[in-house]
């Protein structure tokens, strides 16, 4: 896309988010609460450690599980939207949190925290996926300035998820798991109530394979194969920090509410910017690489340096959080629900798969700092799938989606 398509496209991005209906606002509130659920574990890696005896392997799990359930569930995510409607699939999805995330508080080991934390997963996939759908199908001004509001939520919610953590961990625990669960019921109830209901609306069949079936398109396999190489090293810094930097909840905690802040300021006010600046293609390409060299800096064996890195990747992870959920919503033709579903697999595999190796990465380089390296070069490695071939073909409007 050239800058001055892309400047006519993010021109009324801030008009766009207001006077939206009333269930764009919920739906965007729930997504808060939502996205809350991923950093919020991350003050109190160490703190479970201590308290059930885990490893740090066993704790990264955490993020693991909840993400690898996540992934897979992506893939029905938009089947169960067209056959029972997006208010029920997004009304199951919370209601697995909210009792996912009570039992968190109860459990005994870490071996049940991990399954539990699966459960929840389960839950974000039902939601996160139709949430977007809803918010771009329900908000007025265009898909520009519905993902705008979308990506705000996403950066909100990685901000108080880990002040959130720090306050009520700090106490015990399982107190974050606690507060989520009220939250999420708060949520549940606005969307039980105020979401318009299914009845009477017209839903395309859509089969199970069709999110997979998506990814053939060159434009959106492209975007996703690069989401999921950043989102790898995004969840690198968001896992395995907290055990290089050693300190407590509320350190922690401030650090990633700094970097949450980041997240959610340069996702709504800088993206926009840059993308009319540069396009949205180039615009990606540029924050990815410098995403790279934020892991590089991470190297540095100073933990200072580490706070300062971490905090400042938070502008540059907003940048990309929009920059890819617009490219990958507007790539190929597909429908809006089934786009959304095959992107979210390849993105939050990413994730998966970093948390689950992060610790193994570790030991077997011998250097607490050497995920950060595997995460610089996955970060070389989106640059270069985002570059090759990205005009080869015409981006689909938002009509088209």
């Amino acid at each position: 896309m050239s800058p001055a398509v892309s400047a006519q496209r993010h021109s009324t991005l801030f008009s766009a988010v207001k006077g939206q209906p009333r269930q764009v606002w919920i739906t965007a509130f729930a997504a808060v609460i939502a996205f809350m659920g991923i950093g919020l574990v991350d003050p109190i890696l160490l703190s479970i450690a201590e308290g059930l005896d885990a490893s740090p392997s066993q704790v990264t799990l955490l993020f693991s599980s909840y993400l690898g359930i996540q992934v897979l569930a992506m893939l029905v995510t938009s089947a169960s939207s067209a056959r029972f409607g997006a208010k029920r699939t997004v009304l199951v999805g919370l209601s697995l949190i909210v009792l996912a995330t009570l039992a968190c508080g109860v459990a005994g080991s870490i071996e049940q925290l991990i399954g539990l934390r699966a459960v929840w997963g389960l839950g974000n996939a039902f939601f996160i996926a139709t949430a977007l759908s809803v918010i771009v199908g329900a908000a007025t001004g265009g898909q520009a300035g519905a993902i705008l509001l979308y990506e705000a939520a996403l950066g909100l919610g990685l901000a108080v998820g880990p002040l959130l953590g720090a306050v009520l961990g700090d106490l015990s625990w399982r107190g974050p798991f606690f507060g989520t669960c009220v939250l999420m019921a708060v949520a549940l109830v606005l969307c039980a109530v105020f979401l318009e209901s299914d009845a009477g609306h017209r839903r395309p069949r859509v089969r199970l394979t069709d999110p997979l079936r998506a990814l053939r398109h060159p434009g959106l396999a492209r975007v996703s194969i690069g989401s999921a190489c950043y989102t790898a090293a995004f969840f690198t810094v968001l896992a395995w920090s907290p055990f290089v930097l050693q300190w407590g909840a509320v350190a922690i905690g401030l650090v990633f509410f700094g970097w949450g802040v980041c997240v959610a300021v340069a996702g709504v006010v800088l993206a926009p910017k840059l993308a009319a600046r540069l396009g949205e293609a180039d615009a990606t390409a540029v924050a990815v690489l410098g995403y790279g060299v934020l892991m590089a800096v991470m190297l540095v064996p100073a933990k200072p340096v580490l706070v300062v890195a971490i905090v400042v990747s938070g502008l540059v992870s907003g940048l990309l959080n929009t920059l890819f959920t617009g490219t990958a919503m507007s790539a190929s033709g597909a429908p809006r629900p089934v786009a959304s579903a095959g992107y979210n697999f390849c993105r939050w595999l990413g994730g998966a798969l970093a948390a689950t190796l992060v610790g193994h990465v570790a030991e077997w380089f011998g250097s607490a700092h050497a995920p950060f390296l595997v995460a610089a070069v996955l970060c070389l490695v989106a640059t270069g799938v985002l570059a090759v071939g990205r005009r080869s073909a015409p981006t689909v409007t938002a009509e088209h989606v």
